[in-house]
């Protein structure tokens, strides 16, 4: 092999194509700096000695105040269903004619109503 041929020919790059691969190498570095951040074990991250930071993992007692934050949230989420559920009752209810009572309360009501006008025509 002679000095002037080279091991790899590269062909010259376009600035997108630059900035493409730039993309990919920091999104690659990011995501396993995610991955490593969101562990559970104690890291230190150091930039260079410009940045530095510490994680360590949530102890005990943090972790007893995320599981109370968590059924307090489940509970909200279960409130919120309960009233998302009376909406559409009630949206489906004005929307819709009612032309038979949906429930036994509204039936006994349709029959008082119907005794009552029974009992006025008899008096009329």
């Amino acid at each position: 092999m002679s000095e002037s041929e080279a091991l790899i020919d590269v062909e010259p790059m376009s600035v997108d194509q630059l900035a493409g691969a730039f993309v990919m190498i920091a999104g690659a570095i990011g995501s396993l700096l995610l991955v490593i951040w969101q562990s559970k074990c104690h890291c230190k991250v150091n930039l260079c000695y410009i940045f530095t930071c510490e994680r360590r993992p949530p102890n005990e007692e943090e972790m007893k105040s995320l599981k109370d934050q968590g059924k307090k949230l489940k509970d909200m989420k279960k409130k919120e269903d309960k009233i998302l559920e009376k909406e559409e009752e009630i949206l489906e209810e004005v929307q819709s004619p009612r032309l038979l009572p949906k429930t036994s309360k509204d039936r006994e009501i349709v029959e008082q109503e119907e005794i009552i006008d029974k009992k006025l025509k008899e008096l009329l």
